[in-house]
């Protein structure tokens, strides 16, 4: 076969022209014959070039390929008798370019791999592709890896970038961006969430010193927010003023959000502070006599809120001083004793009454406040206990198991303390 032979114009499929047979035969030997022209195929394919430059290859060449290749096969063929301009414009979806790729890597067809990798590192992926492309595209080496430039991880000071700029956002650090700020605040603290998820990154973002800071002018803004929107409530004309209400639901849910996030970042203690300093500001506006029959939702959700703080405090993972830990409890330890009641009647008057303490939330804060009454020195221990008989409710929080733990170690202490003067009565005294 003269190779070296001048082209002449040709077009696939024609068979007055070929000079070459292409033989595709399936996994279950179903042939199907494709005429082409050997200028075509040694120009564009290293593989066929190879194989026809082989004095006794003749002029019929067995292409093997499976059921689920068959149409990328064919294509491929086509693809050839392209001008090189049009490859790229020829290619129409995700799947027929991915499925061309490995092929054209496999006949060395250089130019249209060139085009399948520019064409799918430039279109849109969805979820499901984009597990395929990087499937298949591992399997390919180097030559594809363009491909994958998208989702290659970033270096951390990008990363870092990203999330300082996230919490900004998330946390209306410079203003809110109308018309649309409230969405996208609310998307970039999905995304802060979602980058604070586990992996191996994170503890390298998170320990540093600027992201700290920002995540702390965030917690200060957000509690700011909050504080103001229910301090200029009480002046609505209207108390049950809808958009005044949406607003401060807002920022209490903004002040909840941080308190998730917080514990990923080991600052929960900064948020136990904060809510420690505002919380008798909050219970003197939400005790006021003008919100008795109204924002049952802010009421609960203040409890959810001061119930993960007296879990982070109780279990110790937060660590603060007795004296602190004592006015977290008499702060809030007579607000929760006064509201579960009242919630509990209006859901018995109401069987639509949506506002309710849940049973895992009563479980969860009882526990923490046992674990925490147990936590303090004894006379403040007493004092709280001899609090809890005194009032009606002595149902919820039910502080029993505090109170017998602490009777208890009353007892031992004293054993242990005229043990103790024993010994020391006892004592030989030599000069």
């Amino acid at each position: 076969m003269d190779l070296t032979a001048v082209a002449k114009p040709c077009s696939f499929g024609d068979k007055g022209t070929s000079d070459v047979v292409l033989r595709l035969r399936n996994s279950e030997g179903r042939p199907e014959w494709f005429y082409s022209h050997s200028s075509v195929l040694v120009s564009k394919s290293g593989f066929f070039a190879d194989r026809l430059s082989n004095p006794g290859s003749g002029s019929c060449i067995e292409i093997h390929c499976s059921d689920s290749t068959y149409d990328h096969h064919v294509n491929l063929l086509r693809l050839l008798y392209l001008p090189t301009n049009s490859l790229l414009d020829s290619l129409d979806s995700v799947q027929s370019a991915l499925g061309v790729l490995p092929l054209a890597i496999a006949f060395r067809c250089e130019n249209i791999t060139n085009c399948c990798i520019q064409y799918l590192e430039a279109v849109p992926w969805e979820d499901k592709e984009e597990e395929q492309i990087v499937k298949e595209v591992l399997k390919l080496g180097p030559v594809a890896m363009p491909i994958l430039a998208r989702i290659q991880p970033v270096d951390l000071s990008a990363t870092k970038s990203v999330f300082i700029s996230a919490v900004r956002f998330a946390t209306s650090i410079g203003g809110s961006c109308p018309p649309f700020g409230d969405e996208l605040k609310t998307s970039a603290q999905e995304q802060v969430e979602f980058m604070l998820g586990g992996d191996e990154d994170t503890p390298l973002v998170t320990a540093d010193d600027e992201v700290k800071s920002v995540v702390k002018s965030g917690l200060s803004q957000v509690c700011s927010l909050f504080e103001n929107e229910l301090s200029s409530f009480l002046l609505v004309p209207d108390i049950t003023a809808e958009t005044a209400e949406t607003r401060i639901l807002q920022c209490l849910s903004d002040v909840e959000w941080m308190c998730n996030i917080l514990p990923k970042m080991d600052l929960m203690k900064d948020f136990v502070c904060s809510w420690g300093e505002m919380s008798r500001k909050i219970l003197e506006i939400v005790e006021d006599k003008k919100l008795d029959n109204a924002m049952w939702v802010l009421k609960v959700k203040l409890i959810e809120v001061t119930g993960k703080v007296l879990e982070a405090v109780g279990y110790g993972n937060v660590i603060l001083p007795a004296p602190c830990r004592v006015q977290l409890l008499k702060t809030w330890l007579p607000y929760i004793r006064k509201i579960k009641p009242l919630l509990d009647a209006k859901a018995d008057e109401d069987t639509d009454f949506p506002y309710k303490m849940d049973e895992d939330l009563c479980q969860s804060i009882e526990g923490a406040i046992v674990s925490l009454v147990l936590a303090l020195p004894s006379n403040d221990q007493a004092d709280i206990l001899s609090d809890w008989m005194k009032t009606e409710q002595l149902k919820y929080p039910d502080l029993s198991e505090a109170f017998e733990v602490w009777c208890y170690r009353t007892k031992s202490a004293k054993r242990r303390l005229m043990e103790g003067l024993d010994r020391v009565g006892n004592t030989t005294i030599s000069l």
